[in-house]
């Protein structure tokens, strides 16, 4: 069964890339399309009934066999495994169907040009890919991955090849994931150096060792566990967009808009979240890395938030919103609650992919308009994907009813348990603070997406609104499916992800025992509310398909906050919504107002902190002035000089020299032969004739 799961999207994207002449373009499609869902259908059966205790290893094939490595190709199954497995198809399926409408007459086409077998294939390859990365039982298997789903990224990014700015943009996702992969790779090669390996069960089992190993790294010593994790961290980086390797993600919108919502919302975005809770043994025994990871993954919620706040293109308000939500995930896994990371990871899959979806609706309503300033009163003429929106609004803002803990949307459950969490893992400090304000920037900017597109008055081309309609049925199917995710998901595997310790870790396949009496009374001494500690993890690393070490008790604690503190984030969401109203229903005047009041920071924030003007001042113009110089001076002066020097000067020389000694006349050839033979005569007498 796990095999089918994995080789289905395969099959489809060859049938569908390289026999679409034979079956023909709807072919193509539906063979596509179905497979994809074979693959989602098993995967919740595999996800429903697989038993988290085992950890299953199915073998494919050999792969790389050379000494000590071994890199073959195997299926590692366990809960990570299945929870990705869900995601991944599932959303993937219902971009294949949603793609059936939104790219039935794409305008970027003209008549009679074949791209949909081209794109399926492309969606079907980057799902292969995805699914390489998440069932890989090794690492190299999962930079194989790893680079499999930024070459399909590059392909669905750039698809409308004949736009420059799609191009552009493929190229800078390309690029900008080197960077975090050059630093996955250096990671992968640390841990073979130090563990003989790159097999995780002897990677995880390496993890207290290298914890004790020092490594020497650009002329430092550095602790070996703390170093890898931070490597492996650089990787997740760029492919989650965390800040520093940000910048691809809002570019990247260009590709068509089932694109967005399958790699940019659900899927390859959160690859790197993933890697950090598959490791999750060796970041146990790294509390500075997962320290950097907690401040950065707190930093990029809050700047993505910032930035949410003024952009104009739906698509893009939508992408910023990805990353941010990205952030949260991140300080989960930095604080060490990997399960409550997996949680946001699932429950974001499904509202976010609906939201990206119900964009792509709209725009296919108003005939391919994305600036919201252009839109206004849409409600009543897209009534399904207003009501799906709705619902991706209340689950990413957090919409529930207060102290419950579980009893609202989807983001109301994940997202306030990661900021439970993050209270008790950074002492109620940088990383708490960052999100309850991005909580309250995302409430704002997610009703002002709201607002701006179906209340208020039309604005924008009349004729756009005139002929404004419903999606097919096709592509609304997808958002209702998605739509029950957005409303249930929390609810339901709410006590899996963050409940007691040890239903989470017999969730997670691991063991539990009574902790420590000092742990104990330390918890207690801390959080006196938390003081019925009864259960920790048990087992050593990589027994379990994530790994908490025995005195790691945020989960615990996370439930025992302050009651201030679990109110927060809703008191944030209720802010964001009421300023939201004035700004764009009670006083629609007042943006405008505001921007200019603050013009500044407006522009501070309207051009995302200026990271691509200062990236383009330290990198892009320097590569060029070097190419540039490397080009005139050194090719053009140094290279062609030389060779054009040569070619018309030294061997014209030496050839008129040759020249005047081809007199014609016989005594002077015969004057040559004797100074020859003298001077084979000399050499030879000087040399002793024997040599």
């Amino acid at each position: 069964m796990e095999k089918i799961i994995l080789f289905a999207p395969l099959i489809g994207a060859l049938i569908g890339g390289f026999g679409w002449r034979i079956i023909g373009e709807k072919g193509a499609q539906f063979v596509t399309t179905g497979l994809l869902f074979l693959a989602a259908l098993l995967s919740w059966i595999v996800f429903l009934t697989h038993d988290a205790s085992v950890i299953e290893q199915i073998h494919i094939l050999d792969f790389i066999q050379s000494g000590t490595l071994d890199t073959a190709w195997s299926i590692r199954l366990d809960r990570l495994t299945s929870i990705m497995l869900v995601v991944v198809t599932s959303v993937s399926a219902l971009v294949h169907l949603y793609s059936f409408g939104y790219m039935a007459h794409d305008h970027a086409w003209k008549e009679g040009e074949h791209y949909k077998a081209r794109f399926f294939a492309y969606l079907s390859f980057f799902t292969f890919a995805m699914l390489m990365l998440v069932t890989s039982d090794n690492l190299v298997q999962m930079f194989f991955g790893w680079e499999g789903v930024g070459v399909a990224s590059y392909l669905l990014i750039g698809f409308y090849y004949k736009k420059p700015s799609a191009n552009a943009a493929a190229i800078k996702a390309f690029v900008v994931n080197r960077v975090g992969d050059f630093g996955f790779a250096l990671g992968i090669f640390g841990l073979f150096l130090l563990t003989d390996s790159i097999s995780f069960d002897v990677i995880f089992a390496s993890a207290p060792e290298l914890a004790e190993t020092t490594i020497t790294f650009l002329w430092t010593e550095w602790n070996a566990a703390n170093l890898l994790a931070f490597l492996l961290f650089i990787g997740a980086m760029g492919k989650s967009a965390q800040l520093i390797l940000h910048t691809w993600l809002p570019d990247a919108m260009e590709g068509p808009t089932p694109v967005s919502a399958l790699i940019h919302a659900a899927t390859m975005v959160t690859a790197g979240v993933f890697l950090v809770c598959r490791m999750s043994p060796l970041m146990e025994f790294a509390p500075e890395a997962t320290a950097f990871i907690t401040v950065l993954g707190a930093t990029t919620a809050f700047f993505a938030a910032t930035v949410g706040l003024v952009q104009n293109d739906i698509k893009r308000v939508i992408a910023y919103s990805t990353c941010s939500q990205l952030g949260y995930m991140f300080v989960a896994a930095g604080v060490g609650v990997y399960s409550v990371a997996m949680f946001h990871l699932f429950t974001h899959a499904f509202f976010k992919a609906m939201l990206f979806l119900g964009a792509g609706s709209v725009i296919h309503g108003m005939h391919h308009e994305q600036d919201m300033r252009n839109y206004g009163g849409l409600r009543k003429k897209l009534p399904v994907t207003y009501w799906a929106m709705m619902i991706g609004t209340l689950a990413i803002t957090g919409v529930g009813i207060p102290l419950s803990g579980w009893i609202g949307f989807a983001g109301f459950a994940s997202k306030d348990a990661v900021i439970e969490s993050a209270y008790v893992g950074s002492a109620g400090g940088y990383a708490f603070w960052m999100l309850v304000i991005a909580a309250l920037f995302t409430s704002f900017y997610s009703w002002r997406l709201m607002f701006l597109t179906f209340f208020g008055e039309q604005r924008g081309n009349k004729q756009t609104h005139d002929h404004a309609h419903e999606s097919p049925t096709v592509m609304l199917i997808p958002l209702g499916v998605l739509a029950l995710g957005a409303m249930f998901a929390g609810m339901i595997w709410y006590g899996s992800f963050f409940g007691k310790t040890n239903e989470v870790v017999k969730y997670f396949g691991g063991h539990y025992t009574a902790p420590a009496e000092e742990l104990v009374k330390e918890v207690a001494e801390a959080n006196p509310k938390a003081s019925k500690l009864k259960y920790v993890m048990d087992g050593a690393p990589g027994e379990a398909a994530i790994y908490m070490a025995p005195e790691n008790t945020v989960l615990h604690e996370a439930h025992y906050v302050p009651t201030w503190v679990k109110l927060s984030p809703f008191v944030a969401m209720v802010i964001g919504l009421l300023v939201a109203l004035w700004f764009y229903i009670w006083n629609p005047s007042m943006p405008a107002r505001v921007a200019e009041a603050n013009r500044p920071l407006y522009l501070f924030l309207l051009n995302k902190w200026y990271f691509d003007e200062i990236y383009d001042f330290l990198f892009v113009k320097p590569a060029q002035a070097l190419g540039r110089f490397l080009w005139k001076r050194g090719d053009g002066n140094v290279i062609d000089g030389f060779l054009n020097g040569v070619a018309m000067g030294i061997v014209p020389f030496f050839t008129r020299l040759a020249g005047k000694a081809q007199s014609g006349y016989i005594f002077t050839y015969a004057f040559a032969m004797v100074l020859g033979i003298v001077a084979l005569i000399t050499w030879m007498t000087l040399s002793g004739g024997a040599h």
